[in-house]
């Protein structure tokens, strides 16, 4: 499938943009990084959707620590299991072929490859663990292995069971077979927002504090794209849309004019000061 970032260079205010630039290479880089989130996804649901017809005794030996990972042929597998006193349990081995094709397997795979991604996990939930107490907003984890042999590890709000998309939240961090954090990517707005697949139409997801997309806002709308006629990712310098074509799917950047901007805060900050006054 095609996925073509088309930039419009367009009028907004009535100047043309020409200081600014939209970081491509970042962009693609995420859109990449999403798809293959999404994949993912597609193979853990797969994987779970096997795992609930299983004996319940062994499924109350799991733990939060469950994660799928590609072989070297590019096969998926899932693994349920615990990660627990330094070493993971494994319970469940699935290969994942499709939906339809879900193989439970004895195969016992590495200890080492287990404990590591059981490790970097226990570590991830630990560090976002104040904010998803606070909240009643279910998430989705994700792991894999980056080049420098140290575990990507993704953690996003989940598609809640009352059919709402939530963003607003994205936690992100590179850890490394020490357990040490090495890069922590991770952003909160404060809050969490949503909307209800249900009622479809457009949505706008406010990020304009940001600069550039963030990778939990483009995962959003790829994810999404079904439910919404039209997804716009709001940015401090740009709007970001996901467009469908006829026979795919295109992205879509209007880079806004600073001048129009700065000219839309003042009157904002205008408003507010006259608000004060009669108040």
């Amino acid at each position: 499938m095609n996925k073509l970032l088309i930039l419009l260079f367009t009028l907004l205010g009535g100047s043309l943009l020409q200081a600014q630039k939209f970081d491509s290479k970042d962009f693609f880089e995420k859109k990449e990084t999403a798809e293959w989130l999404m994949t993912y996804d597609l193979v853990a649901w797969f994987s779970t959707d096997t795992l609930m017809t299983k004996d319940k005794e062994r499924i109350a030996r799991l733990g939060r620590e469950w994660f799928c990972f590609q072989d070297s042929t590019g096969t998926w597998h899932s693994v349920y299991g615990k990660y627990e006193n330094g070493n993971y349990d494994q319970v469940f081995h699935f290969i994942v072929k499709s939906q339809t094709e879900v193989i439970e397997t004895n195969e016992q795979i590495d200890t080492t490859f287990l404990n590591k991604h059981g490790r970097a996990l226990a570590r991830a939930f630990k560090e976002m663990k104040p904010i998803g107490d606070s909240t009643a907003v279910r998430f989705n984890h994700y792991i894999r292995e980056n080049e420098k042999g140290n575990l990507d590890v993704f953690i996003f709000p989940a598609f809640q069971p009352d059919g709402t998309a939530v963003f607003g939240g994205e936690f992100i961090y590179e850890i490394s077979p020490k357990n040490e954090i090495i890069e922590d990517k991770s952003y909160y707005q404060g809050q969490f927002l949503g909307s209800k697949t249900s009622e479809s139409g457009e949505i706008w997801l406010n990020y304009t504090d940001k600069i550039k997309p963030t990778l939990g806002s483009i995962f959003f709308a790829w994810y999404y794209k079904e439910y919404f006629t039209k997804i716009y990712i709001d940015n401090k310098t740009s709007f970001t849309t996901l467009l469908k074509g006829e026979e795919n799917y295109h992205w879509s950047t209007v880079l806004k004019d600073p001048k129009a901007e700065t000219k839309k805060k003042r009157e904002e900050q205008k408003k507010i000061k006259q608000n004060k006054k009669q108040n």
